[in-house]
This record gives structure tokens, C-alpha cells and sequence, in this order.
């Protein structure tokens, strides 16, 4: 709780002194966005999960107040989303509070998205046929803003799985992770890949699925890691074999994550909360299979 209410105070303080200071506003909003950028890696590179739970709540009322203050701020916004995202993803346990926070997330992305890519933006809405087009003359140098509307999209379809609506928008966000692989595969490690394996890994073969094509994903999303990120070996396991009640893969490579070290450079809270998963699964596996 004491480390909470530090977090807390030194967050609040933040916003308040960057406001207080004189001189050009593109010096302000570069100091900001460096903060944020530098206080994302340490959660990043944390191997504490007890301590990034706590503080993360205060680190997103802190983002919440530096977007009020920068409204169309891209890197912000973005920041916001994957942040969002991330505690989401990692810690919330609700459904209806996960859908809240998910929404937020989106909200955010599609906020930068269609302040630096306005015409994927006015067709978000659109059929796949119109909005492919659009996706062919996006260019490398908008990858990274395509992919984090990518990932915020496909966080808030995880949590939306029971509505339809949200389910028929699959074919468009693989529309875009695909893009993303044609710009540039090695992009985020590959994790475009990681994204389209868990899509296609959704459907059994026996109801027209093409659980292989996911494999194939996944195999190319571990490579492009170079097994570093240990939360693809987790999702391979978790979505491909318990799909395709392939017990011997799926013990492997959860054996793998608990045997590696998780201590890595921009990945070490990832691959933390993939080791607790890891376990968590093997144990359930006599019973699965």
C-alpha cells in the first residue's frame, strides 16, 4: 500500500511541474512522452508482478490526465492504449470491467489513428472490400501506428467474444496484421504473427477451421523472437494444441517456459506472467487431454 500511494503522489506531481514550466511546447510534450516512454520500460523490465498490479492503476490515471492535457498527442495516445491494454490483459479479471477498460484501449487507438491515418480511420466502418484498398498504400513508415490499432483491436475482440458484432470484425483486423507483415515481418519480433496465430488457431478443422495455417503463425512468430518472448510459447500451446488435442506439443513447450529464463531486456514482465500461465496450464493438461 506504501509503495502504491508513493507511485500515486510522484504521478500526480508530474503532470502538475511539466505544466508549471515556461519555454516552447514541443519541449514540454517531447520531456512527456520520454516519461512515459522510460516509466513503460520499467514496468516492462519488471519481475514483480505484485508491484507493476499496484502501481499500474496510478500510471493510468497519470496517462489519463497527460491526454487531457495533449489531446492529440499520436505517441500519447498510443502509450494510453497499450497501457490500457497491458493491465487488461494481465490483470483484470472481470468481464465487465475488462470490456470498460478494453474500450478505453480502443478508444485511444482509433484517437491516433485517425489523427495521422485518416483515410483507414474514415473506413473503419466499412466492408473488407472497401477498406483493402486502403491498407495496400499504407507504408512502413506507419507500421507502428497500424499495429498498435491492430493489437488494441484484437485485445477488445478477446473480451467482446460473446457479441457477434465483435466476432464478425475478425477478417478485417487480420486484414491489417497481415499489412503489417507485408511491411515489415520482423516488426515488434514478429508479433504480428503471434496475433494471427491465435486467430486462426479459433476454429476446429471439423467446422472449416485451418488450425495448421496458426501453427504455421506461431512457428514463424517464435522464430522472429528468437524464443525470447515466452508468452508465444504459452499461446501456441493454449490455442493450437489444445485445438487439435496435440498433448506432447503442448507439455513441451510449456516445459520450455518454465525451464528459460525469463529475465530479458523489454520482456521480462511478459515472459513473468507467461511462466505463471505455463504452470498453470501443465497441471490442467492430464485433465484436458
Amino acid at each position: 500500500m506504501k509503495m502504491t500511494r508513493y507511485l500515486f503522489t510522484f504521478f500526480i506531481l508530474i503532470p502538475v511541474l511539466l505544466g508549471s514550466l515556461s519555454g516552447c511546447a514541443s519541449i514540454i510534450s517531447s520531456a512527456t512522452q520520454k516519461m512515459a516512454d522510460n516509466l513503460s520500460l520499467a514496468m516492462l523490465n519488471q519481475n514483480d508482478l505484485g508491484i507493476v498490479k499496484a502501481g499500474s492503476p496510478a500510471y493510468l490515471i497519470m496517462i489519463d490526465s497527460l491526454i487531457e492535457g495533449d489531446p492529440n498527442n499520436v505517441s500519447l495516445l498510443i502509450s494510453g492504449s497499450k497501457l490500457y491494454g497491458s493491465y487488461t490483459s494481465a490483470f483484470v479479471e472481470d468481464e465487465e470491467r475488462s470490456k470498460r477498460l478494453a474500450d478505453k484501449s480502443l478508444n485511444f487507438a482509433r484517437r491516433a489513428l485517425c489523427l495521422d491515418l485518416k483515410s483507414l480511420c474514415y473506413k473503419l466502418d466499412s466492408k473488407l472490400d472497401d477498406i483493402q484498398p486502403v491498407l495496400n498504400t499504407i507504408k512502413k513508415k506507419q507500421q507502428p501506428l497500424l499495429f498498435a490499432f491492430a493489437s488494441a483491436w484484437a485485445g477488445w475482440i478477446q473480451v467482446n467474444t460473446d457479441d457477434w458484432n465483435a466476432i464478425a470484425q475478425i477478417p478485417k483486423l487480420t486484414a491489417m496484421l497481415k499489412r503489417s507483415v507485408e511491411l515489415d515481418e520482423n516488426y515488434d519480433s514478429g508479433g504480428a504473427y503471434l496475433y494471427l496465430g491465435v486467430l486462426a488457431s479459433q476454429i476446429p478443422p471439423s467446422l472449416g477451421g485451418k488450425p495448421e495455417q496458426g501453427r504455421s503463425y506461431f512457428e514463424k512468430a517464435l522464430t522472429l523472437s528468437e524464443g525470447k518472448n515466452l508468452m508465444v510459447n504459452v499461446l501456441f500451446a493454449e490455442h493450437y494444441t489444445r485445438l487439435v488435442f496435440d498433448q506432447d506439443l503442448h507439455d513441451q513447450l510449456l516445459k520450455d517456459v518454465l525451464a528459460a529464463e525469463q529475465n530479458e531486456p523489454g520482456l521480462t514482465l511478459i515472459n513473468t506472467l507467461a511462466k505463471k500461465r505455463a504452470a498453470v496450464l501443465l497441471a490442467e493438461s492430464p485433465d484436458y487431454f
